[in-house]
């Protein structure tokens, strides 16, 4: 905990938003941004937050006797005013909390009028956390955070998936493939496994990237040039998602990252690797928007100083995503057209992440090959 002005920390009790957590089982890993702890016995809460976004997560835990294993991480974006107090009930059917209590005026003036006797029982916020956060999330607003997750208002680590066919009656069971003989290879043993989809209203609901880069009717020549330069991919997600604030299209790269960061959810990464292709691979839509340019250096400069050093290691080891998708984009970002003021953040933050990790963006690409793209439906080329 930061060592903290007494007079300061009776401030932050009067002006920070509180939230009281009741009957949280101990040993239930317990966070809000990037820390989190183990619930105590004494446990009731958080206290002294800061107004703004944050992110509450939990993960229910067995009993010390039953092993003590930790759950699947689940959590909730909440936007907080100064003074806000919201009230939530354990639930231990659904291993979650429930924050109907917050609705009824009558408890949380209850919870008002008696915080100073609950306040032992009240973690205080970890400020020593608050600069990472609000830097990994300063361009999230909340209508960006209410958008963007689930429509059941939870992310959570772990997908809730349900059969595609519900199979209720014999007849529709007796029509699957068996299950009581051997398989003879892999694709058999697949082929039989159950299609699940995920549970309606439990998806993260992330702009949808195109699956075609290039438009209806385009020219062997257009998709050759849409395949290299992914501007037309990126203003159509911009047009549909975003067609009066572009720079909400960084909310969205920094909610992914967040959810993969802290809420241990790979949807969140998969989508961020799509999103940093798009901007990066975008050479026309850099010499046309160099505010979102410019702020999605400085999202980038935040994200990849604050993520574990192995990391990268992760990730340089498949494919080397991360730096030949930033070699892309420091060519692009450096050639001609473009605002010399995006050209020199730009060299910064390669200067930056040259010295930091060691990356090499002056390698020779692979990408020199042949684009191969896939030419619609009727069209040849002699």
């Amino acid at each position: 905990m930061l060592d903290m002005d007494p007079d300061l920390a009776r401030r932050l009790f009067e002006e920070g938003a509180t939230l009281v957590l009741l009957g949280v089982p101990q040993g239930t890993e317990l966070g809000i941004d990037c820390k989190s702890w183990q619930v105590g016995p004494r446990f009731k809460g958080v206290k002294m937050i800061p107004p703004g976004l944050h992110f509450l997560s939990f993960c229910s835990a067995n009993s010390p006797s039953c092993g003590g294993e930790i759950g699947p991480k689940s959590g909730l974006f909440l936007n907080l005013k100064s003074k806000e107090i919201l009230v939530a009930h354990w639930d231990p059917k659904e291993e979650d909390l429930d924050f109907s209590a917050s609705k009824n005026d009558e408890e949380v003036n209850r919870i008002r009028d008696t915080l100073r006797e609950l306040d032992p029982y009240l973690g205080p916020y970890p400020y020593e956390v608050m600069r990472k956060w609000v830097s990994l999330t300063d361009q999230i607003s909340q209508e960006l955070a209410v958008n963007l997750q689930p429509l059941s208002g939870r992310v959570c680590a772990f997908s809730d998936v349900i059969p595609e066919l519900q199979l209720r009656h014999t007849k529709d069971r007796a029509e699957q493939p068996r299950n009581d003989t051997a398989c003879q290879s892999m694709r058999e043993g697949l082929d039989r496994l159950p299609k699940m989809k995920q549970r309606e209203g439990t998806e993260l609901r992330f702009s949808v990237i195109p699956e075609k880069n290039y438009p209806p009717g385009a020219s062997p020549a257009e998709i050759t040039r849409c395949s290299m330069d992914l501007s037309y991919s990126l203003e159509t997600v911009l047009k549909k998602s975003y067609p009066d604030q572009p720079i909400n299209l960084l909310g969205e790269l920094q909610f992914a990252f967040v959810c993969f960061l802290v809420g241990n959810v790979y949807e969140g990464f998969e989508h961020w690797k799509r999103l940093m292709a798009l901007l990066c691979r975008s050479e026309e839509a850099m010499r046309k928007r160099k505010e979102l340019y410019l702020g999605l250096i400085t999202v980038l400069y935040h994200q990849l100083g604050e993520v574990p050093p192995d990391f990268f290691v992760d990730i340089v080891s498949q494919s080397n995503f991360l730096t030949s998708t930033l070699q892309d984009f420091f060519q692009f970002a450096t050639g001609p057209g473009v605002d010399s003021t995006l050209g020199k953040k730009a060299e910064k933050f390669k200067a930056h992440l040259t010295k930091k990790f060691c990356w090499d963006f002056d390698a020779d690409l692979d990408d020199c090959a042949p684009v191969v793209v896939e030419l619609p439906e009727g069209v040849t080329v002699d």
